[in-house]
């Protein structure tokens, strides 16, 4: 698959799905045998628990990881514990999870292992940057479920995204819930002046005037927007909201004599929380959307399967995928 050589442009991978099953382990049993079948230093590990032979769920076989001599790891110490294959400890991390500390290990002899890894976006990132003080060349988180905060840019360079017969079984709609995902994931990207004025800002929302000065309304939270609904265009049409993005937000703009001119701006596509309906209608009515940092889209890859037995033609959904996207879409095993 050519994507991979587009993964070794980067430092940092996260591999999210849009839902529980779409094949993010094949997928990343695939780019681990490719990277070590090119010679590429990989370290891996992931935010839930990846790798069970039972789905906990629906009770059905799932793909182990498979690991290379050479590649490092990072894993709870319960599921350390119970790998298949012959590793050296690295580094075991003081602080605890439900399941022990975690260790971080490098691997002698090929096999499988479980993988459980950090609870929170704060540590994957400290883990990838040791990672890369270190000197591997990329580090690929694994996701879990349908978790696609991993696929932040303040996370990982880039990122893949899983789709398939879980999302639906009908083409149709799963060709549309991925398309709005995709449409989310390639929003506009702000300029680099602009961004470098937001960086520092954590939370609330702001408001930026006509010279891009960046303004603070008072408004701690959009969940807090009624108490200062009067200030939100105090200082222009443009709008930063620095954390979560909920569908009440743009309901709320959609409603403004000005939504023609109205530019909402928030950190990246992991912090939208949307239904299909109400960005269409904020868009078609007008209003703008643009992040401050656009996530490096890689690829997307289809699992025809789902684990209720649903099984789509592979060609004719990555096909339809393709078209309707515009850009490949692949599946692994075909």
């Amino acid at each position: 698959m050519p994507f991979v050589e587009n993964i070794c442009n980067y430092r940092s991978l996260s591999i999210v799905g849009l839902e529980k099953n779409t094949g993010k382990t094949v997928c990343l049993n695939y780019i681990l045998r490719r990277l070590h079948e090119i010679g590429v230093s990989t370290a891996v590990t992931s935010i839930g628990v990846d790798g069970e032979q039972v789905d906990s769920v629906y009770a059905t076989a799932k793909p182990e990881i498979v690991l290379y001599e050479g590649m490092q790891f990072i894993t709870s110490q319960r599921h350390y514990m119970q790998r298949r294959l012959v590793s050296k400890i690295i580094h075991v991390d003081e602080r605890r999870t439900a399941l022990g500390q975690l260790v971080t290990a490098e691997v002698l002899c090929q096999g499988k292992a479980l993988l459980s890894g950090a609870a929170t976006t704060g540590i994957l990132r400290q883990q990838i940057e040791q990672f890369r003080k270190s000197n591997i060349q990329l580090s690929i988180v694994d996701g879990a479920l349908s978790r696609l905060s991993l696929a932040s840019p303040t996370v990982t360079e880039a990122l893949i995204l899983a789709t398939g017969a879980a999302v639906s079984p009908n083409l149709q709609q799963l060709v549309s819930k991925t398309k709005f995902v995709y449409r989310l994931i390639k929003l506009k990207e702000i300029s680099p002046e602009l961004r470098q004025k937001l960086s520092t800002i954590a939370s609330g929302i702001w408001g930026i005037d006509s010279e891009g000065e960046v303004h603070d309304l008072g408004i701690k939270s959009v969940f807090l927007l009624g108490r200062g609904e009067d200030k939100l265009f105090k200082y222009g049409d443009t709008i930063f909201a620095a954390g979560a993005v909920s569908d009440r937000l743009l309901k709320y703009l959609s409603a403004q004599p000005n939504i023609s001119k109205c530019r909402l701006i928030v950190q990246d596509f992991t912090k939208l929380f949307l239904t299909p309906e109400v960005y269409s209608d904020y868009i078609k009515r007008g209003g703008r959307l643009e992040v401050m940092q656009r996530s490096n889209l890689v690829a997307i890859t289809l699992n025809p399967t789902s684990p209720q037995g649903y099984v789509l033609n592979s060609h004719d959904a990555c096909a339809a995928l393709s078209d309707s996207l515009g850009c490949p879409v692949y599946d692994v095993l075909a």
